[in-house]
């Protein structure tokens, strides 16, 4: 099955064929560095690391761009605030983005561009347009798009620009020759940050950022564009509109859009105080829980962060470690390559439009299976169970590498998880095991009520315990 792939602007799945054969150029916009990310940030930039990840095993050579936007309103207000200097802001937010992306074991893009670094090349683009009739400068210094110019705008968002125009406010700037035309170029007011331009001292506006950046790095047109839903108006509407102006050419083949995070069934919003940051996340669990929650529905759809939701994706990463560690301990963990029918259904998934659900359910299935065998068997399968659970252990290894999950040892993984659990709760992991050693002498005498208390006591503890041939272990739930 080839790759297929939502795109936004044909409303469709279109099967991938790719510009140039072999090759990729991705750019996803990044984002603007005036605060700490929140989780719908860590959404996207995980969706598409593992679209990046797909495409490199799919033997693509990848050229993946992620911006900062690094000049803004929201950056200079906070200066003005703060009185920390904008540069000071934005150094500081893109170190904490990286350090936050890296503990969520996100691979760096090839390139990570700040708009701050790509003045010139801003504008040389909003020279070519204004040389070609596509924007205009006015008194005073700013420069402007027009919409007029370009036939086609609204075919990404399906907005007709008629009953845009129709239905907007009188434009507070009246020098526009539309309300609909956007800033290309702004003057600079006092105290805030500019640069040397054609058209007087000055820094871009949002959208032509994007279009400089993707221009220098991927070129006229590239394979795919993706961002967050809320980026299709105006930002990539607009970015569609500067570029093909300019050249005269399709600006993206493909356009990939992630749903929304909501939080509790709301909409996260900074008014109802739900913003949820992804440091405050890291705190509470495992980063590959967090990954695993967020790869957890198809990336189109909303998906909604509750700590009941990242309990319940806890409790089943436990369950794939824990089989990794039944198949282990068996010595039934071959390293063969297996690329079995687990790998068939993984692939098949990923392969429909990058379904990390149905990918994840194939891994949750396939483990299934194989406790059952397990526990059937009594932990020791024959010859040919032997294989299938070496399989699925190899494919789950391999498969690991595509989602940036199950890569630790379950050892480390369930350690780490309680070191962290211990962390939380301020618990000594010495009286739980006088507990476990409790409960098995309360056992040993038949003390079954006993047994039954102390077992109570370690659940309201969040600690599950689990009685093997060797022993009892026990993990947080």
């Amino acid at each position: 099955m080839s790759l297929k792939i939502y795109n936004t602007l044909s409303g469709k799945k279109e099967e991938f064929v790719p510009i140039n054969p072999g090759k990729v150029n991705m750019y996803v916009c990044g984002p603007t560095v005036y605060d700490t990310s929140h989780i719908g940030h860590a959404r996207s930039v995980v969706v598409f690391d593992v679209v990046y990840r797909w495409l490199q095993h799919l033997d693509y050579e990848v050229t993946y761009v992620r911006n900062f936007t690094d000049v803004d309103d929201k950056i200079i207000k906070k200066s003005n605030q703060t009185g920390e200097s904008c540069t000071a802001i934005t150094e500081k937010y893109i170190d904490e983005f990286h350090k936050e992306m890296d503990a969520l074991n996100v691979l760096r893009p090839t390139v990570a561009p700040k708009a701050t670094e790509h003045i010139d090349h801003i504008i040389r683009f909003i020279e070519m347009l204004i040389d070609k009739g596509k924007a205009y400068h006015v008194e005073g210094g700013d420069v402007y798009f027009s919409i007029k110019s370009f036939k086609d705008y609204g075919k990404l968002s399906h907005r007709n620009p008629d009953d845009m125009q129709a239905g907007a406010r009188i434009a507070v700037d009246e020098k526009k020759k539309s309300p609909l035309d956007f800033t290309l170029w702004k003057p600079a007011k006092p105290g805030e940050p500019y640069w040397e331009s054609p058209w007087g001292n000055g820094r871009p506006g949002w959208h032509i950022e994007c279009s400089a950046m993707s221009y220098e790095y991927l070129g006229e047109g590239f394979d795919i564009h993706g961002g967050g839903k809320d980026l299709i108006f105006p930002h990539h509407e607009n970015e569609i509109a500067q570029s093909e102006a300019c050249f005269g050419t399709e600006f993206v083949k493909y356009w990939v859009h992630n749903g929304f995070v909501d939080i509790n069934n709301e909409k996260m919003s900074k008014s109802l105080g739900n913003f949820t940051m992804i440091k405050e996340v890291l705190d509470k669990y495992s980063p590959e829980v967090i990954r695993l929650f967020l790869l957890s529905k198809q990336y189109r759809s909303p998906i909604d962060y509750s700590e009941d939701s990242m309990r319940e994706v806890s409790q089943s990463l436990d369950r794939i470690y824990a089989f990794l560690e039944r198949v282990e301990d068996a010595g039934l963990a071959t390293g063969t390559d297996s690329k079995g029918e687990l790998w068939d259904a993984f692939t098949q998934a990923m392969n429909d439009d990058f379904n990390s659900a149905k990918a994840q359910a194939a891994v949750f299935e396939a483990v299934k299976k194989g406790n059952k065998l397990l526990d059937d068997t009594n932990g020791k399968p024959d010859a040919a169970g032997q294989s299938l659970l070496a399989g699925i252990h190899a494919d789950i290894r391999t498969i690991s590498g595509i989602l940036g999950i199950f890569m630790m040892s379950p050892k480390d993984y369930f350690s780490a998880k309680k070191e962290k659990g211990m962390a939380d709760q301020d618990i000594d992991p010495a009286q739980i095991d006088a507990l476990i050693q409790e409960r098995a002498t309360a056992r040993t005498e038949k003390n079954f009520a006993r047994a039954d208390e102390i077992r109570d006591q370690l659940q309201e503890m969040n600690i599950v315990l689990e009685d093997g041939p060797e022993g009892t272990v026990w993990r947080f739930e």
